[in-house]
């Protein structure tokens, strides 16, 4: 259903963010943030400057490349195009700041620890804010199960997806029809889940499930 017709309107500004995520050939991934504002119109800028309409007013780039942990290896900002040349296009090495960061753990907070105010370019932080959402849409049915494992799956786990929006609540329609093993499915507490885990990896626990001292090495980051 489309937005309400709205009243008599002139168009002023466009801000475009585009986001895309690359399969490297070495078994990484690059995700790619642009972020554009354009007028309709030439722009004043400061010191009686004009930029003619069809020329930005900020043409911004970020890449991160992650491993399929989501951990962020390596991080590069450009500004091609910005209203004080010399000047806003200098902050791009600040954000190799994201290197060592995990887009699924904390990361849009650490990117404002960082990078807010004047540690960095506010347009290029805010584009930051769609690397997780982007990367994870990239490993979607890739690196993430989206994809029930069936009855016959030794460790059932749901689909990333499920519960995590209102259409895919464990006891909603989506689910009952498409999902039904997972149908009114009470997911464990995050903090019980957690030191569950932190109890499987015990020495104690290892050796009664008859692993001897070899540790337990569970993938992170992953349904699949």
């Amino acid at each position: 259903m489309p937005l309400s017709q709205p009243v008599n309107r002139s168009l002023r500004h466009t801000r475009a963010i585009t986001a895309q995520a690359y399969l490297r050939e070495d078994g990484l991934w690059d995700i790619e943030v642009r972020l554009t504002d354009t007028k309709p119109r030439d722009i004043a800028l400061a010191g009686g400057r004009i930029r003619p309409v069809g020329q930005p007013l900020h043409d911004l780039w970020l890449r991160v490349t992650i491993d399929e942990q989501l951990n962020v290896l390596d991080a590069e900002a450009c500004s091609d195009w910005v209203p004080y040349p010399t000047q806003c296009d200098q902050i791009g090495p600040a954000y190799r700041k994201l290197i060592g960061l995990n887009l699924r753990k904390g990361f849009r907070k650490a990117v404002r620890d960082r990078l807010s105010g004047i540690q960095g370019c506010s347009h290029l932080t805010e584009a930051a804010g769609v690397l997780p959402s982007t990367a994870i849409q990239a490993f979607a049915g890739e690196v993430i199960s989206i994809r029930d494992g069936g009855d016959d799956d030794p460790n059932p786990e749901p689909p990333y997806q499920l519960n995590g929006c209102h259409a895919l609540r464990f006891d909603g329609e989506v689910v009952r029809e498409f999902y039904p093993r997972w149908y009114g499915h009470q997911p464990k507490p995050k903090v019980r889940a957690e030191a569950e885990q932190a109890a499987a990896n015990t020495p104690q626990a290892q050796a009664a499930a008859g692993h001897g001292n070899v540790p337990y090495d569970r993938p992170t980051g992953t349904s699949g």
